[in-house]
């Protein structure tokens, strides 16, 4: 019986040490982010530490991966150049990421007329990624026509979601 309360002893012995040990408090963490009126406008803000640089996720969430068009054209966008500058920045600071480019269209047209202005959008972003040094061999071209929308809905906001240019990576990106 002895022996048995000792064990005991020395068991509640260390739960307790354990628990005591597991209490300390957290050490205080410096935030040197400058307010937001100091930050760079041109610098794309990382919105979570989970994402790796130079992932697809990276390329989405903080550089752009979208532009859009104007019903029935797909020159590119004066709004829209910013973003592709920033890609063909990216990209130069990944040079082994390939992409692919995806040209969208709305609902409207035929689906024969929506895969080759899907295709001319998809290359007019591609053109301009080349104006800007990028590599002809790292950018490909699809379109999907209007057989992958954004929105579903019958109206021009939704039609305008659905007149894009996606850039996608193909290769070569970190996981």
């Amino acid at each position: 019986m002895m022996k048995f309360s000792t064990g005991l002893k020395l068991a509640s012995l260390s739960v307790a040490l354990l628990l005591a040990g597991c209490e300390t408090k957290p050490k205080p963490t410096v935030d040197n982010t400058p307010p937001p009126a100091q930050q760079q406008e041109s610098a794309p803000v990382t919105s979570s530490s989970s994402i790796v640089a130079g992932s697809a996720e990276d390329l989405r969430v903080n550089v752009g991966d979208t532009v859009h068009f104007d019903y029935n054209k797909y020159d590119v966008l004066d709004d829209d150049r910013a973003v592709l500058q920033r890609q063909a920045a990216w990209l130069a600071k990944y040079p082994s990421v390939r992409v692919t480019i995806e040209g969208h269209c709305d609902e409207r047209g035929t689906r024969e007329y929506n895969l080759a202005l899907g295709a001319r959008r998809a290359n007019a972003v591609k053109e301009y990624l080349v104006s800007l040094g990028v590599s002809q061999a790292r950018v490909e071209t699809i379109s999907y026509g209007k057989e992958r929308p954004m929105c579903t809905e019958s109206s021009e906001s939704c039609y305008a979601q659905n007149r894009r240019g996606v850039t996608t990576i193909s290769g070569g990106a970190n996981s």
